[in-house]
């Protein structure tokens, strides 16, 4: 499927950086992926705990949460890299390969990267908070170290930046190289 798109809609080579970087941020979200095999081995053995032999264990329960927080903030960059997030595509698939990347360049000038610099800032904060002291759960059996959990925050949204700024170059590498531009 990957090919077929590739002849049907041919695109200028991307720059090495951006090729880098979109690399990095593919791998890093194909190995998170396994944590959902994780989460599924939790969600089981939780479910059996509970309805076999009547006991919920907090630590399953808190684990779960965890795995979701740290996939979704990872997913976020992956989305990026892959095209996979949403747009008003009643419009815009309607739109040359030359109007699409104005509108991605736009979108992630004006709405992407501010809310990157904002969420990276704030989740810094977030994650020192509970680092200085050493947060833990309030359940008496409950996951320690979850300053750990917030670590991914500051992260994800880094990556979440990498990824935008690679979309940049590409758009704006698009846009300087396309041959059907009209001036």
């Amino acid at each position: 499927m990957e090919n077929q798109r590739a002849v049907a809609d041919p695109q200028p080579e991307k720059p090495k950086a951006c090729s880098l970087v979109d690399h990095l941020i593919d791998e890093i979200g194909k190995y998170c992926s396994w944590l959902n095999i994780v989460l599924i081995v939790v969600i089981m053995a939780q479910v059996i705990l509970r309805y076999a032999f009547g006991r919920g264990v907090v630590i399953l329960e808190e684990l779960q949460f965890h795995l979701y927080g740290v996939m979704l903030i990872i997913a976020l960059s992956y989305t990026l890299v892959h095209d996979g997030h949403i747009r008003l595509d009643l419009f815009y698939t309607r739109f040359s390969r030359r109007t699409k990347e104005k509108v991605q360049i736009f979108g992630t000038i004006c709405l992407l990267l501010p809310m990157v610099v904002i969420l990276f800032l704030h989740g810094l904060d977030f994650f020192q908070a509970s680092w200085n002291i050493g947060e833990r759960s309030e359940a008496p059996m409950g996951l320690c170290c979850r300053w750990a959990l917030k670590a991914f925050i500051p992260f994800g949204i880094f990556l979440l930046g990498l990824a935008a700024v690679s979309s940049l170059v590409s758009g704006f590498s698009f846009l300087r190289k396309d041959p059907d531009r009209k001036e």
